[in-house]
């Protein structure tokens, strides 16, 4: 197998090679030449623990990594940070199956996969030779930075700069990255949204002038966000683990087709869920929920693609996001794989900030539905949900649980589905609390959470205990324009 750009398909990289580049220099973002297909039956996949569904995932995707290797990163990864032993609970509640992937040290879904880039990374820097410090460059939403910050902190070889709009995040998440102590990290505030501090990223990623400037000084980038197929490849095993789970417990036999429903911002999340799907599980429909920043409802009613349209601050920053960076693998397995294609269509969306799917496009990601939830909408249902059950989740899985009951009720399909549970409760403790009950819309941060550990019945995480006193070390700021030169300076270059 090999990993080609969805901008140049004369791009031919090893799985190691690509993980280790992170982004093509084109701008494009590596897919693979084809889809393995799942190496055990789909009823042997109710045997499986999450280690060894992330395994048989990983495997097919990561074929020049040697069993050896993978074994050590997965069992490095998936250890005692998480605080549950199988990893990935689920749970059912009102007819759905939530798949709490929120158990880690950051208490978000990023954990599950920025567990293990790290070690899939440092690999491929011994398997290709690498004599280069690797600058991990990423932004993030909100949970991708602290969970690649836990992931790379004080590991040999590397350096990692988190931007994040120092605005657009809860005071939680805010709090998680900037008491980050390890000294390979540095944290920086942009005056911008998620959109900006993406596109700036990509933009010097890109920079071939800097590029060459960093290689002769000893350096190369990589990435940690879901552009990475690093990061990509082990979210893949959770929709494979949730089936399996699903057949254990009898609420599906082996080959029965379910649903999933993702709360959707960058769309590396749902991309997964497709990439299970193109292995041979058996998924339906992908129900890719929005919040009111509903980009991706429009596109898969439309097929027109169109950013051009105010940004939106919710209650759900994680999914604040206009330009959804892997929906573009999507748009590239769509368009037949036509690499000239896709990059004319990635260009308009640059120069005027949309394009628009062939029909045929379209017939191609049928599969897709497009449902969103505005906030009243997400908060009504996280009331009803612990009202009539006692279960709390947090504000963007309220969106997906939102968003599947809107498909339910336009389509009256009642397939098995299993709704992705992408962070706790307790990293948006006010939101979640003022919609079970308005009085706690005033209430202190961390009073709120002593709150919530009795209203859910669950212990308050250690990733919110150990905020609570820590210092701040990351104090910086900056423009969008500013942001290449705080890397130069990172780097003494």
């Amino acid at each position: 197998m090999f990993y080609s750009s969805t901008r140049d398909q004369s791009i031919k990289l090893t799985a190691s090679e690509a993980v280790l580049k992170g982004l093509s220099d084109d701008g494009g973002l590596f897919i693979p030449s084809e889809f393995p297909k799942l190496s055990v039956s789909l009823d042997e996949l109710a045997g499986l623990d999450y280690k060894e569904s992330a395994y048989v995932v990983m495997k097919g995707f990561l074929d020049d990594y040697t069993e050896e290797e993978l074994r050590n990163c997965i069992d490095r990864a998936y250890d005692s940070k998480f605080d549950t032993e199988e990893i990935a609970p689920l749970v059912e509640a009102e007819g759905a199956y939530y798949l709490e992937l929120f158990h880690g040290s950051t208490i978000a879904f990023k954990d599950m996969a920025l567990s293990i880039l790290p070690h899939l990374l440092t690999t491929a820097v011994k398997k290709n030779k690498s004599d280069k410090e690797v600058v991990i460059l990423t932004a993030t939403s909100g949970d991708t930075g602290k969970a690649a910050l836990a992931g790379f902190a004080g590991v040999p070889g590397t350096r990692i700069i988190v931007f994040f709009p120092k605005d657009g995040v809860s005071n939680v998440q805010k709090l998680q990255m900037v008491t980050q102590k390890e000294s390979n990290t540095l944290v920086v505030g942009v005056d911008g949204n998620f959109d900006d501090c993406q596109s700036e990223v990509k933009a010097i990623f890109t920079d071939a002038e800097l590029r060459e400037k960093m290689a002769a000084n000893g350096f190369q980038f990589s990435s940690a966000n879901s552009m990475n197929i690093g990061r990509l490849v082990p979210q893949v095993a959770y929709y494979v683990y949730a089936y399996g789970k699903l057949v254990k417990g009898g609420r599906i036999q082996p080959g029965d087709e379910i649903n999933v429903c993702v709360p959707t911002g960058n769309f590396g999340n749902i991309l997964a869920a497709f990439f299970a799907y193109k292995m041979g599980l058996p998924i339906k429909t992908f129900i890719c929920a929005s919040n009111d920043n509903k980009v991706l409802f429009d596109f898969f009613k439309t097929g027109v693609y169109d950013k051009n349209r105010e940004f939106i601050l919710t209650d759900s920053p994680s999914m604040d996001i206009l330009i959804s960076s892997n929906l573009e693998r999507l748009i590239y397995l769509s368009c037949g794989s036509d690499a000239e294609k896709n990059k004319a269509l990635m260009s308009d969306l640059s120069k005027n900030g949309k394009y628009e799917v062939s029909d045929d496009m379209k017939d191609f990601m049928k599969s897709f539905v497009g449902e969103y939830a505005d906030w009243a909408m997400a908060s009504s249902k996280i009331k009803k949900l612990y009202e009539n059950t006692g279960y709390v989740i947090d504000t963007h899985t309220a969106v997906a649980a939102a968003s599947y009951d809107k498909y339910v009720e336009e389509t009256g399909d009642k397939t098995v589905t299993v709704i992705a549970s992408t962070a706790s409760p307790f990293k948006f403790s006010r939101s979640v609390l003022t919609a079970i009950d308005p009085k706690y819309a005033e209430g202190e941060d961390f009073e709120l959470i002593d709150v919530l550990t009795k209203t859910a019945n669950v212990d308050i995480p250690n990733a919110i205990e150990e905020i609570r006193t820590a210092p701040v070390v990351h104090k910086t700021t900056c423009s969008r324009a500013e942001m290449k030169d705080i890397v130069l300076k990172n780097m003494g270059l």
